[in-house]
Order: structure tokens, then C-alpha cells, then sequence
């Protein structure tokens, strides 16, 4: 008997390489489970539907990177230079990763956006409790504004890893 983890993970495997190859409303949840060598029922087992799947697939993709959001590892510089290591280990891994999550954004409405917004937001309002932190130890200038740093944090994440053809 197969074991559960095992058609998880390769449902999982399978629809990251989909959504990343494709647009989402041209992948099917056949092409998935035929990928992964599982019946279809599987999808709607583990996951709901595709769009569950979808969501899942982005949360396990971006977990390792979540995970630090609840840690104490940005509490100091060397924590941020630890951060951009594990983020570029992880998205040198899945390359077209980014771009999949800008697609998701550019839409003004679609499967997953909601889910990545809720990330967005989980992400501002822990930075903006850190920059306040950093604020209150002296590390960074009372005038430093909070959303800059967030979208200079991210913007150091993601640009490289879309422009990088370009480049």
C-alpha cells in the first residue's frame, strides 16, 4: 500500500510544475493527477478542489520562508542575510516560482489571490511590528517608514528572480 504522504507530495510536485508551466485555467485537474500517477479523486481527497490544491501548493513552496516570519531570526542583521539565503536557496530550487505569484497578483480577480494577499498581509503586519521593534532599540531611525522597508524587502527578494533574463 502506497503511502499517503508519497501521493500528497507528488500531487503537490505535480501541480507546482503545472501552475508554473501553465496558466492556471489551462491546467486541469486531470493533467495534475495524471502527472502525479493518482486518481483524480485524490485531488478532492487531500485538497477540496483545484484551487485548494493551488493554495496548498503555494503554502508548501513558501512554508520554509513563512516559518521565519514567526521566528526571532529578523531581530538583527545577520537574521535578514540568513533570510535572503533561504530565500534564494529555496526559489533557485522552483526559478519560475515568482514569476507564477505575479501572474497571481496581475489578475484582478482568480483563484489564489485572495490566499497570496493574506501572505502580503501577514507579512506587513509582522514587519511593521519589527521595523517599530528596531525603532524602539535604536537599530534603524525613528523616521524610517514601515512600508518602505517592506516593499524594499520584498522588491530585494523578487526582482532578481524576475529580471533575471532580462539581465
Amino acid at each position: 500500500m502506497e503511502s499517503t504522504d508519497s501521493v500528497r507530495e507528488r500531487l503537490l510536485q505535480a501541480a507546482l510544475h503545472s501552475f508554473m508551466t501553465e496558466d492556471y485555467h489551462r491546467v486541469t485537474t486531470r493533467r495534475i493527477a495524471d502527472e502525479a500517477c493518482v486518481n483524480i479523486s485524490m485531488i478532492r481527497y487531500y485538497f477540496g478542489n483545484k484551487e485548494g490544491l493551488f493554495e496548498e501548493m503555494i503554502k508548501v513552496t513558501l512554508a520554509p520562508l513563512l516559518d521565519v516570519l514567526d521566528s526571532n531570526l529578523l531581530s538583527s542583521n545577520e537574521g535578514f542575510t540568513a533570510f535572503f539565503k533561504l530565500y534564494y536557496d529555496t526559489m533557485a530550487a522552483k526559478p519560475d516560482f515568482p514569476k507564477l505569484i505575479l501572474k497571481v497578483l496581475a489578475l484582478n480577480h482568480g483563484p489564489g489571490r485572495r490566499f497570496i494577499y493574506q501572505l502580503l498581509e501577514r507579512g506587513r503586519l509582522r514587519g511593521t511590528k519589527r521595523v517599530a521593534e528596531m525603532k524602539l532599540s535604536g537599530q534603524v531611525a525613528d523616521s524610517t517608514d514601515a512600508d518602505i522597508v517592506r516593499i524594499a524587502f520584498v522588491s530585494l527578494a523578487m526582482m532578481p528572480m524576475l529580471l533575471k533574463d532580462v539581465f
